[in-house]
């Protein structure tokens, strides 16, 4: 399967996803789209301040893309297309789609209010805690399979898939880009 032809079924799968899926999750929670967000009923011109739709869904579309389109090649280059493929589709859609649907959801019905400070009057301060405790704890394993993804990147690999001791190339891009961003700085 070509490039352009798993572009076209991600397109699909996605706006299938968004079109169908987020409006059965819209209706199932009741969501009336038609009610003010915090954006306008509390705009200070600092911290609320209404935004394009456009802006919003820029954010969004970044925030649930994180790490995979650095480490989604990687992967595949590792377990194959397909896996990686699936994984994209059915996890963004299902898994990160929806947690932060009901994550800015639960934020814009607690006038804006973060998800430790709603976790706090729904829970109490122990709740919050151990959120916030597993965020940290979260943040560190994503920083450390990050880091790890991006060190295999230095194995060097012969034609016939044997590891190598030392894959210069990458080294040496690594080098050129360090040095151009230390040059920028």
């Amino acid at each position: 399967m070509n490039g352009i032809t798993m572009m076209v079924i991600a397109i699909l799968f996605l706006g299938a996803g968004y079109l169908f899926y987020g409006k059965w999750l819209a209706k199932t929670w009741g969501i009336n789209p038609k009610d003010p967000t915090p954006a306008y009923t509390q705009q200070d011109g600092v911290d609320y301040v209404p935004a394009d739709t456009n802006v919003v869904f820029g954010h969004q579309f970044a925030s649930i893309a994180g790490a995979g389109p650095i480490n989604g090649p990687i992967q595949a280059a590792i377990f194959g297309w397909v896996p990686v493929l699936l994984w994209i589709l059915i996890g963004g859609v299902f898994f990160g789609a929806v947690q932060d649907f009901a994550s800015m959801y639960a934020s814009v019905k607690s006038k804006g209010k973060g998800i430790g400070t709603i976790i706090e009057m729904y829970i109490g301060k122990t709740g919050k805690k151990l959120f916030l405790l597993f965020c940290w704890l979260f943040c560190i394993l994503v920083v450390a399979a990050f880091a790890d993804i991006v060190a295999g990147t230095f194995n060097g690999y012969s034609d016939t898939g044997a590891t190598v001791k030392a894959n210069g190339a990458v080294a040496s891009t690594s080098m050129i880009f360090i040095s151009k961003l230390y040059s920028l700085a």
